[in-house]
């Protein structure tokens, strides 16, 4: 069974993290299933991970020594029997995939670990041992598989309802809709043997080998992730999963009414990354020199990093709650671009680490699986390293730091990069570099609003205004009928209203039943 990632990469520990790989320099069923165990379970969402049996490793740096030692190539058919009646023993019944891959003229034995979908796993603490062993939860605790005890272990047991949205199969999900060309073009990019094979096996077969499919024989499905990463339109099963530009000339505070629609970005997620990017780059990532007085030495710099847009928009797509109907919005004005998405972060991040914007450390990710790919594909390192690395860029730039902000619900996360002081407004020759951009002139206007700063509009998304648009039109409405007239979900909806009426924006008057919404002019 050939890899979908490169050895090179496990060994060298590049693309996936190092606490997600682990060497043994032989077989040692014993500790090796403590470690099957330990990935399955996932404690904390990385998406498992993979062992290499006959590798040493350096104790120094924990980089696999080459040449390797490998493993008899007479053994590996007793080794792969032997899991069997090993993999068995895990409860309830896991089977990790394996493959066997030439390294420095050597056989190396891989076992891929996913993330497993009944989670949490046991394991007896001696899998070898034919009069029965005491079983164990273990987790993963850096680079080492330890018992889970205590608040971890009764955490770990509630994690048994809680498989992240990406990893869940979909039965609207079939194989017609999975593009080979995007599925080579990724196989290719992260050095796969099964790019080759694409051509000469079943569809089925090479995403099995993924592990793309879940469910039991007579019933399986594609994960979610599949048509996240592999459909050329991901929006027939996520609605709007696509990026929206809009811009504000005179910003939103100043003049909410004029503003300007830009393109529209769809295709797979990676798609999308990359072609929010190259747009952004295209439209607002200018050089420009400064010369200050009393200087000789001038100095470069730019409206706005591009490495800080490429963390913002990667990071905007891969934590994005695709449950619900609603885009990643960019919002360009004339001191700052704005990116924002459903899906706050999880609530193991703290609000005074959210309001310093430092470094976001999260226990759980909404999408783990598309996390991992994305980082194979280069796209994102996954390490909790993107707010950092975009305040540094922005220091370096000599730009204002950036912000974040979500609602205490944790319904949407928006971070703001401002643009270089020295730059200008730039969004004046936007129109003659985009021939999508034309002029909307919606905001309140279009709803028959008055918008004003002082009406809590001036920072009103065009989908929040869509829902404020029924209620005028229908003060009576309900929230299942603006769900089914505009195509948010009615959870989006019911938040949303929610939090209009915190802003003071609507009001409802009389019962559930019989009363009607009330729009508040001020």
């Amino acid at each position: 069974m050939a890899l979908a990632i490169n050895i090179d990469d496990l060994l060298n520990k590049q693309r996936i993290e190092s606490n997600r790989i682990e060497f043994k320099k032989g077989w040692n069923p014993v500790s090796i299933y403590h470690s099957v165990c330990a990935f399955a379970n996932d404690f904390d969402d990385r998406g498992g991970g993979y062992i290499l049996v006959g590798v040493d490793t350096d104790d120094k740096t924990g980089v696999a020594i080459r040449p390797v030692d490998g493993i008899p190539v007479e053994e590996i058919d007793d080794i792969l029997q032997d899991m069997v009646g090993y993999n068995n023993k895990i409860a309830p019944y896991y089977m990790p995939r394996t493959s066997t891959e030439e390294v420095d003229g050597k056989t190396v034995l891989v076992i891929w670990c996913p993330a497993g979908i009944n989670r949490p796993y046991s394991v007896p603490e001696n899998v070898t041992a034919k009069n029965g062993s005491k079983e164990y939860f273990y987790i993963r605790s850096g680079t080492s598989s330890i018992i889970a005890k205590g608040e971890v272990l009764d955490e770990l047991r509630e994690l048994a309802s809680r498989v992240p949205f990406d990893e869940r199969g979909n039965p609207d999900i079939r194989l017609e809709d999975i593009s080979t060309l995007l599925l080579r073009e990724y196989l290719v990019k992260v050095g796969s043997k099964l790019a080759s094979e694409i051509n000469i096996r079943p569809l089925q077969e090479i995403l099995e080998q993924m592990d793309l499919f879940v469910g039991p024989k007579e019933n399986r499905m594609l994960r979610n992730v599949a048509a996240m990463m592999f459909c050329e339109n991901p929006s027939k099963f996520f609605k709007r999963t696509q990026v929206e530009i809009v811009y504000f000339p005179e910003g939103r505070l100043n003049n909410p009414s004029n503003l300007y629609e830009g393109a529209v970005i769809k295709g797979s997620v990676p798609q999308i990354i990359d072609r929010t990017l190259e747009y952004l780059k295209r439209m607002l990532v200018m050089q420009s020199i400064i010369k200050p007085e009393n200087d000789y030495r001038s100095r470069k710099f730019y409206t706005y990093p591009y490495q800080a847009l490429e963390e913002s928009v990667t990071n905007s797509l891969y934590h994005r709650d695709y449950r619900e109907w609603e885009p990643v919005v960019i919002t360009v004005e004339p001191d700052s671009i704005t990116i924002q998405n459903v899906g706050g972060p999880d609530r193991s991040i703290s609000a005074a680490d959210i309001s310093r914007c430092d470094i976001l450390v999260s226990k759980r990710y909404r999408n783990r699986r598309l996390g991992e790919y994305l980082k194979e594909l280069d796209m994102t390192e996954g390490r909790s390293t993107g707010i950092p690395t975009i305040q540094n860029v922005l220091e370096n730039n000599g730009s204002p730091r950036a912000t974040v902000v979500t609602d205490e619900d944790r319904t949407f996360f928006r971070i703001t990069i401002p643009c270089h002081e020295a730059a200008g407004n730039i969004i004046a020759d936007i129109a003659h570099k985009d021939a999508s951009v034309k002029a909307s002139r919606r905001g309140a206007r279009k709803s028959g609003l008055q918008s004003t700063p002082e009406s809590g509009l001036q920072s009103t998304p065009e989908s929040t205004l869509k829902i404020i648009e029924q209620i005028q039109n229908n003060p009576q409405i309900t929230m299942t009928e603006i769900a089914n007239v505009t195509g948010y979900s009615r959870s989006w909806v019911a938040k949303t209203i929610k939090r209009l009426q915190e802003q003071n924006i609507i009001k409802h008057i009389g019962s559930n039943k019989n009363g009607y919404w009330e729009i508040i002019t001020k």
